[in-house]
């Protein structure tokens, strides 16, 4: 056989394996989707907001969506100078009417208004509800912001933050999107902050509207201005990715944490698909007596994700690391807690999309109280969770070891 005509053998079979996976893919998703129609999420267990003083300033931890933007749209009402609003998903149904209601009539009575969401995160989104006033400044991150540029990875990370800022007094971060299904039927962790950490919430969203505002549609924008004291709250850290400018501290921040750790790790994520040296901290951790325990959902609203992270169960369950799988709702939060006196609550997924790609921030808080309360909330996930043994995994059906063995070489675009 010519070296041409085995080239062309190996091309066709890589090809024909590459597709096999992404129709495997499909399959799942489109099943998975037929399952769902009609189906409401249970009800699952909350606590209320707590309320904890860290230096200068307070941090209230929110676990219900509602809660959450009664205090968001409040807080927005009564904006005298300024509302920064960054989002991912912003739906066009009645709570994304109602924020953009608020938006607008804070415009009205001279506030000055920004606002930023994903592109592409929103392109099932009414045209309609995606038109605004000229009174708001609006950033629509593009579904393609690479231009001629197509070989430059900087360029295609999605805008990942949910961030809002209001006259410098308040600010809120975490991963609650906004949406009326996010206000009651799905599980996410956001905290509000007063005191210097909001001027720090600033800075993230002036940085990112500064480095992306000739994007917007018909016009240059003037950049944003920062009028904020430097001063630092040394138990409060923002940690932020910033693809364009490849950097990418959130991964380092969980690894040299979780590396510390002496007593317990406990971490609640949306989407887990780790590198190998994440997965190894983890296991070391346990190994060394750490109580390591990982909640995640039992079904997920991506169920190729849910696959695909199945892959690192063997490895981390036999390290004595225990898996916690919450039922009957979406549980979104990305959050941990360390040793009782490190905790971070913000909007990055431990995955290489979120680790590795996409603009992101995490509020990292090295204080006992602020831990206390994400052990709480996390104990009470744990009482709505099935924990899934080194027994059942192993003893799993052979159609779900095959799934997993064909969906493991996505992992690295996930």
């Amino acid at each position: 056989m010519t070296a041409a005509r085995v080239l062309t053998v190996v091309r066709r079979t890589l090809l024909s394996v590459v597709g096999f996976q992404l129709l495997l893919a499909l399959a799942l998703s489109l099943v998975d989707s037929y399952r769902r129609r009609g189906k409401k999420p249970k009800p699952f267990p909350v606590t209320p907001p707590r309320t904890v003083e860290v230096g200068d300033g307070t941090l209230t931890t929110y676990t219900f969506g509602q809660d959450l933007f009664d205090d968001m749209l409040a807080a927005i009402d009564g904006a005298q100078k300024q509302v920064l609003l960054e989002t991912y998903i912003w739906k066009g149904d009645e709570v994304g009417e109602r924020f953009k209601a608020a938006l607008v009539a804070a415009a009205d009575r001279g506030v000055e208004v920004y606002c930023i969401y994903d592109g592409f995160a929103n392109l099932v989104v009414s045209p309609r509800f995606r038109r605004f006033p000229a009174s708001l400044k609006v950033l629509r991150y593009p579904v393609y912001s690479a231009g001629f540029r197509f070989w430059d990875l900087r360029r295609y990370g999605r805008d990942h933050r949910k961030i809002l800022v209001v006259d410098e007094e308040v600010g809120f971060v975490g991963g609650y999107n906004i949406g009326t299904a996010y206000a009651t039927e799905w599980r996410d962790t956001h905290v509000r902050i007063t005191g210097p950490g909001v001027w720090d919430l600033k800075r993230a969203f002036a940085d990112f509207w500064n480095l992306n505002r000739r994007k917007r549609i018909g016009r240059s924008e003037r950049p944003l201005l920062l009028e904020t004291a430097s001063v630092w709250e040394p138990r409060i850290r923002f940690a932020r990715n910033v693809p364009r400018l490849w950097v990418f501290p959130i991964r380092s921040m969980y690894l040299d944490a979780i590396n510390r750790a002496t007593k317990n790790i406990w971490m609640t994520h949306a989407y887990f698909i780790p590198d190998q040296d994440f997965v190894d901290a983890l296991r070391d951790a346990a190994r060394r007596g750490v109580d390591v325990r990982l909640l995640l959902p039992l079904k997920s609203n991506h169920i190729v994700a849910d696959w695909i992270s199945r892959g690192y169960f063997g490895q981390l369950l036999q390290a004595g690391v225990r898996i916690l799988r919450f039922r009957d709702a979406m549980v979104h939060a990305k959050t941990s807690t360390i040793d009782g006196n490190w905790s971070t609550v913000g909007t990055a997924n431990v995955d290489r999309l979120s680790l590795q790609g996409n603009y992101e921030i995490n509020v990292e808080v090295i204080d006992e109280s602020m831990a206390a309360v994400l052990e709480e909330i996390f104990l009470a996930d744990e009482s709505n969770s099935l924990e899934l043994t080194l027994g059942e995994w192993e003893a799993r059906d052979l159609h779900r070891k095959f799934t997993e063995y064909v969906l493991a070489p996505l992992r690295p675009l996930l």
